[in-house]
């Protein structure tokens, strides 16, 4: 940190030009533009790169170094990326180019020759907390030049996109990136960039009601479209804009291109069932390596996601550019992706990420190797329990104890994300009030009765259950609370995980002792009159196939 403090400040005094270089997802754009505010603040000579997806590989290029070079500039700052680009910082290093890395994958086992390396999970940092995305590494290194010009308090008005990285980038929330992004929240909730501002008016969201599954479900698509259907900069110009109006016309054109991107989602997901199918019907597979070269290379990634969710197995989506096969792997809970991934470095040209997410690239010629080793691997390290889904329950309620003063302490369990989930319950014993029905894409929707009392809820991909709840039997529901603002006003409804009947009950469930469990019990039953009863404080893991 201290070299990257003193070359920075050493770049801006002599007016020098840098160059921030980062990468097309949310955590990147969302970075570049941090960074490049700041620095721009302090009066430094900064402009950013981000590459194309759909004609540049993934990471640092010496191509990209060349352009540096031929375009004078003499310190680049690699933000999400850079940590596995040895070859690259080397030949900027060559090349006169001082490089600040900023990442947060997991490297190589050979580390680059950079002028500074700023990463956490690198085998010499004693950083204490491991788990920043890479613009909580950034927002660091802008801590320590604010504190290092004795305006430590400047660092803080950048939290907004600190929380927005955070989140959609999907890295633990506990530690200190709860905290960042709990205040990160309180900014955007209080004065939002106009960026923001733009995003916001795009799709319904008032000032004042955004939390972290906001910034999932509805603002992170949106910066996200920009690298997957075109041009990733304008991600970056709209964090950037100072200009309402401006920001508002780039937030309708992510709006645009975020929809075109549902449509392509759409049909690319339909094709690669029917190949996952046939993978698993017919060869048995603990893995799925689908490659199609006509497949959008911005989609393939959430298509693997969605993948893993619906045959809960590891998964590799491959399209093609210039007959080089690209893509992305998802996994599955304990199985680390980037390991077997390692394991399987003599059939790729490229890998980079973390232990549930990573890309790569490698030649046609070696998917169906890779389709085989990557099994073979999945073999030895899946048992038949990683195989089968979980759905963790902090603890069982009774509708009569969802009480105002129960919701307020909810709510302080907050920003809830990866790793920090919204607290899960059970109910059991109710029934339909009603007729349950389908609505959208096979989502349940119905309205679910304990003794007097009803709650709204939805079941997302849960349609098959339909004839279930219209059996007229009584129900055991597993699900989370959300609060909906509707007319200014708020109401409950509960987000359906898994539901059957009470007294088949088909679900295999063990105790886990969880912190979250023994406080929500222990609160429920001073809440309640009668006790609680599941006071013991255990949660259940309810497992379903």
């Amino acid at each position: 940190m201290e070299k990257a403090l003193e070359r920075i400040e050493d770049a801006v005094r002599k007016g020098e030009r840098i160059r921030i270089y980062g990468d097309y997802d949310v955590d990147g754009t969302v970075t570049t533009a941090m960074l490049t505010r700041y620095l721009r603040r302090i009066g430094a000579q900064v402009d950013y790169y981000i590459p194309k997806r759909f004609t540049e590989f993934y990471g640092l290029a010496i191509e990209t170094v060349e352009e540096c070079f031929n375009d004078g500039v003499s310190l680049l700052i690699t933000v999400d990326t850079g940590v596995t680009a040895v070859e690259a910082i080397q030949y900027a290093r060559d090349l006169d180019i001082d490089v600040i890395v900023c990442d947060h994958h997991e490297p190589s086992d050979e580390l680059p020759n950079a002028f500074a390396l700023l990463n956490p999970i690198k085998g010499t940092c004693n950083y204490p907390f491991k788990h920043l995305c890479a613009c909580g590494v950034t927002f660091k290194l802008v801590q320590a030049l604010c504190e290092k010009r004795g305006e430590p308090q400047v660092a803080f008005e950048y939290l907004d996109l600190v929380a927005i990285a955070t989140t959609a980038d999907m890295v633990l929330l506990i530690g200190e990136n709860r905290t960042l992004v709990h205040f990160g929240l309180l900014r955007m909730n209080a004065k939002p960039l106009p960026g923001l501002k733009g995003l916001m008016e795009c799709t319904n969201i008032r000032v004042g009601t955004i939390a972290s599954s906001t910034i999932v479900y509805n603002l992170a698509p949106l910066i996200n479209a920009a690298g997957r259907m075109g041009d990733a900069e304008r991600a970056v110009e709209l964090m950037l804009t100072e200009d309402p109006l401006q920001a508002f016309r780039l937030a309708q054109d992510l709006e645009s291109k975020n929809y075109q991107r549902r449509v392509i989602d759409d049909k690319t997901f339909t094709e690669a069932q029917i190949v996952a199918e046939d993978l698993i019907s017919r060869e048995n597979r603990r893995s799925l390596v689908l490659h199609n070269p006509d497949w959008h290379v911005g989609v393939i990634n959430i298509v693997a996601s969605r993948l893993v969710e619906k045959y809960h197995l590891p998964t590799i989506m491959l399209t093609s550019i210039d007959n080089i096969a690209k893509g992305s792997a998802r996994s599955i809970k304990n199985f680390d992706v980037h390991s077997a991934l390692k394991q399987c470095q003599k059939y790729l040209r490229q890998f980079g990420g973390h232990k549930y997410a990573a890309g790569l690239s490698l030649e046609e010629s070696n998917v169906q190797a890779l389709r085989d080793e990557f099994d073979r691997i999945a073999r030895t390290m899946l048992s038949e329990e990683m195989l089968v889904p979980e759905v963790v329950i902090d603890a069982e309620l009774d509708f009569a104890e969802l009480s105002a003063d129960f919701l307020k302490l909810l709510r302080q369990f907050a920003p809830f994300g990866y790793g920090n989930n919204k607290p899960c319950f059970i109910t059991q014993n109710v029934v339909a009030s009603g007729r349950a029905s389908i609505v959208g894409k096979n989502h349940l929707r119905m309205r679910v009765r304990q003794n007097n009392i009803v709650f709204d809820a939805i079941g997302f991909n849960l349609g098959e259950k339909l004839d279930l709840c219209n059996a007229g039997e009584p129900l055991s529901v597993v699900y989370t609370i959300e609060e909906i603002l509707h007319h200014q006003r708020v109401s409950l409804q509960l987000y359906i995980k898994d539901i059957a009947l009470t007294s088949e009950q088909p679900l295999r469930t063990k105790l886990v002792m969880d912190d979250m469990a023994t406080v929500l019990a222990t609160a429920v039953a001073e809440d309640v009159p009668n006790g609680h009863k599941n006071g013991n404080g255990a949660s259940k893991t309810v497992t379903t196939a």
